[in-house]
Formats: structure tokens, sequence, C-alpha cells
């Protein structure tokens, strides 16, 4: 069942789900706020506690304006795509043979069948970033695994809308956002950090920054770096969430931990 309500002139959609916890979220690209609440409260009580937020929702909304955005992808030659915060030309080659992806230097280079579309060449690509995160993150979470003395049961990686990375603890699986792929590594480690973490703490609570201050002291700079950094040109990235964390918890683009 969804509700609406308005704060002035911020229209506040409300999503009742079976859940035991509120989330408030503020979606990209203009700024549109939902509230996810369990069926019980009154849509009353909702609004008094986005009253409450007021203030934050303005400020994730301005941060939405002021975010840098790629421009444009189309696979074309002479193009710039970033691995691990570094920046590579495209080059593309058709050939008839099974595409391919290669990194040479600072070229990545592009094989594919002559007529091939671009929305073909963008899976191509997708599919590559994908296979580069998986392999850089399974060596991240084996070294955290050790140090925080945790085990995960599975990883998936996926292009992921409103968060860069989640942690189911019950289930002990992480989700990735393949964007991270493109985004300098120590980005990458704070979010396995921040993941792997929930393991052992599920709020963000004073115990939960106690073991990231312990373990990784530069999680507030590596943070920052991620949050100013352009985001895909889709606009999806910013979502900030604020509210109390149910079984599942979310590594928003703002994340408040």
């Amino acid at each position: 069942m969804t509700e609406q309500f308005h704060l002035g002139d911020i229209a506040v959609d409300v999503v009742f789900k079976d859940i035991k916890n509120i989330h408030l979220s503020v979606y990209p690209p203009d700024g549109r706020v939902r509230l996810a609440a369990p069926a019980r409260l009154s849509l009353e009580t909702l609004r008094v506690f986005a009253l409450s937020k007021l203030g934050w929702i303005k400020q994730q909304q301005r941060k939405l304006r002021e975010q840098a955005r790629e421009t444009p992808r189309e696979l074309l030659d002479r193009e710039s795509h970033d691995l691990w915060g570094r920046r590579y030309l495209l080059q593309v080659i058709e050939h008839a043979a099974p595409p391919t992806l290669v990194l040479q230097h600072h070229t990545l280079v592009l094989q594919v069948r002559p007529g091939t579309s671009a929305v073909q060449r963008q899976e191509i690509l997708a599919g590559w970033y994908r296979q580069q995160l998986r392999d850089a993150a399974a060596t991240l979470i084996a070294v955290w695994e050790t140090r925080l003395g945790v085990r995960v049961e599975r990883i998936f990686v996926q292009r992921m809308k409103t968060r860069w990375g989640s942690c189911n603890p019950e289930a002990r699986t992480i989700r990735l956002n393949t964007e991270l792929a493109k985004k300098p590594l120590p980005c990458l480690e704070y979010v396995v950090a921040h993941e792997l973490t929930h393991l052992l703490a599920r709020r963000h609570d004073a115990r939960f920054r106690s073991l990231l201050d312990a373990h990784l002291p530069q999680w507030p700079h590596y943070r920052a770096l991620l949050n100013r950094l352009p985001l895909a040109h889709e606009a999806w990235g910013l979502v900030a969430c604020q509210g109390v964390v149910g079984h599942e918890d979310a590594l928003d683009l703002d994340d408040p931990a």
C-alpha cells in the first residue's frame, strides 16, 4: 500500500511493508523522498518522523544538485573509461570472432564482431567490470574475514540503483555495486570493511564505529573520497537513508556511518 504526504513543497511517498523499521531515502535525479515503513505505523506518525528529518532531507537534495556526473558513454574508439580510479582510452576493433575486452598498458581494447550494437558493447563492458570487481573483492574479503574473525557465505556483484553495498547478517551474504570497479581500490576496501563489520555489529552504533576505527582508521577519508567522485551518467547513485537499520544493512552513497 502506498500513500503520500507533503512537508511544505516536498512530497513524501510512503510505502508500507512487512518490515520492522523505518527507512527514509532521497532518490536521484530530482531528490524524490520515500519512506518505507512498517504497516502498523500511522501516516501521522511518519509525517512527524519525516518532519524531524527535514533539514537532513534538504541537505541530501542539495547534494544531488551539486554532485558531479559522468558524461554519457557510447563505447566508441578513443572514449575514456575508468578502472580503479585511473582513466583508460578505449580502442574498438571489429573482427569476426567472439568479443573480448582486455587492458593493455593505458588502453582498453574491445574486440567485437562487425555490426555489434551499442547496447551489446555496453553489456560486454558491464560483464568485464563485474569480473574485475569480483576478483578484487574476493581478495579483500579474504583479508577482512581473517582480520575481523568472520566468514562470508556468498558475494553478489551487480548493478545497484541505490547503494554501494549491503550485508545480510543472517545469510552472511554481501552485495557490491559494479560501479565500485571505477573507483580507487581503497574505496572498495572501505565498502568491504563496512559490510563485513556488520556481521559483528548490525547497526551504525558506537560499537560499529569503534570496530571500523580500530581496523581501518582511514575509513572517513575513503568514505568522503567515494562520495565526491562523479556518479554514473544515469544519476542514480546518491541515495541517503536515515532511520533504524533492519535485518539487511545497506551502505548508500552518503551513508551516515
